[in-house]
């Protein structure tokens, strides 16, 4: 996972290509059928799904510490890149060479989208319901801005009722023995034996997790200089963090609205750059909360690199604290639900339209990265500055 935080450039799609390739294919530790089987769960969960997944099958590996140990490895080196190019930001500000550099970088990662998104909905778009929902999902998203929690909820009714209904095309295939002969060759696989799911462990890790967002929580309530600006910023990711499905596309329009219209802890120009930064590095595209918790910091507190520093830290803990909690607290659940063909289904459509909403995000992107470009040439052109 540490190689993955340093190379996984593209988003969630990126991510999701690059450890199918590493876990299924290369190392076969993991089958195919297990992995996106995590993945359309994770999907369902608030939160960034390409960590969650991460968390998720590292537990299956090697349990609690291998779960620990591949969610913090997945972003670290990210939040390591992000702090290194906050800084650059606020120091340098916007100049030519830094906005040259980013028009370069923008269409490659464009085209690292557009792959790792055919990539995944090769391996996921399996019937034409699959085709048909992953269409929908697109036009939705695209004409109509459909937000995608809407459309998610839609697909999950849309494959109940065509599950229990028997449309034809809308039931699972019998499985195979030959097939269950080779799944079972993965030390990961979807034939395993559900764990049990105790409400007493269950019970006991809520409180601990619970105690884990206190304590940071209270030290910046007590410890920093006004506590109620650390109070606002603990409870805006905490919440991004559990109250948002769709992962980081959902996450990050509700968190620039929030700090650039409400709290006003960022303009809108210094929103749009932090999306660009995520994009131009590796690691999971919602660590660009952790660049607005810099930016926060840096412009409440009269610039100070300290406070800067801590809203980082403090915006990364909070947003991502709660994916160890969803992922160790549900996964004995999470295995139950995988073994219901009738789930299976609806979160294979679930997949779809996800690899649908990321082809509006492509589409998006490459629009405002050729209007970008086209502006940035022409201020190049009459020898005036970009300044984004």
């Amino acid at each position: 996972m540490v190689c993955l935080g340093w190379i996984s450039f593209g988003g969630t799609t990126g991510h999701i290509t690059i450890m199918h390739d590493f876990l299924v294919d290369k190392k076969r530790w993991v089958s195919s059928k297990k992995f996106f089987q995590a993945l359309n769960t994770c999907m369902l969960l608030p939160g960034p799904e390409a960590h969650q997944l991460s968390i998720y099958l590292g537990w299956k590996l090697h349990g609690l510490r291998g779960g620990i140990l591949a969610g913090l490895f997945f972003i670290m080196p990210s939040l390591l890149i992000i702090f290194g190019l906050s800084l650059i930001y606020v120091y340098f500000g916007h100049s030519t060479f830094l906005s040259a550099l980013f028009s370069g970088l923008k269409p490659a990662v464009l085209a690292i989208i557009l792959f790792a998104t055919y990539q995944v909905g090769r391996k996921s778009l399996s019937s034409l319901w699959h085709y048909s929902v992953a269409l929908a999902a697109f036009l939705l998203s695209y004409l109509a801005k459909v937000p995608m929690p809407w459309i998610i909820l839609g697909v999950i009714i849309l494959g109940l009722v065509a599950y229990f209904f028997k449309i034809t095309g809308a039931q699972p295939q019998p499985v195979d023995s030959g097939k269950d002969v080779m799944e079972s060759q993965y030390p990961v696989n979807s034939l395993q034996s559900v764990p049990p799911a105790s409400i007493r462990k269950i019970a006991f890790q809520l409180f601990v997790f619970f105690m884990l967002w206190l304590g940071p929580f209270a030290f910046l309530l007590l410890f920093m200089p006004d506590a109620r600006f650390w109070q606002s910023l603990s409870f805006l990711f905490t919440k991004s963090a559990y109250l948002t499905i769709g992962g980081s596309y959902t996450v990050i329009p509700f968190v620039a609205h929030v700090v650039t219209e409400k709290l006003l802890w960022l303009s809108k120009a210094q929103m749009i750059d932090g999306f660009a930064l995520a994009e131009t590095t590796p690691g999971p595209l919602v660590i660009v909360l952790a660049y607005v918790g810099f930016m926060a910091g840096f412009n409440y507190f009269g610039h100070s690199y300290a406070m800067a520093s801590i809203g980082l830290l403090a915006t990364a803990y909070f947003t991502f604290l709660p994916n160890f909690a969803l992922i160790f607290v549900g996964a004995p659940l999470m295995e139950r639900s995988q073994k219901s063909l009738a789930i299976q289904y609806v979160l294979s459509l679930v997949t779809a339209s996800v690899v649908g909403v990321i082809v509006n995000l492509a589409c998006y992107l490459g629009t405002s990265i050729y209007f970008l470009k086209e502006r940035f040439c022409c201020r190049m052109w009459i020898g005036q500055p970009y300044v984004g």
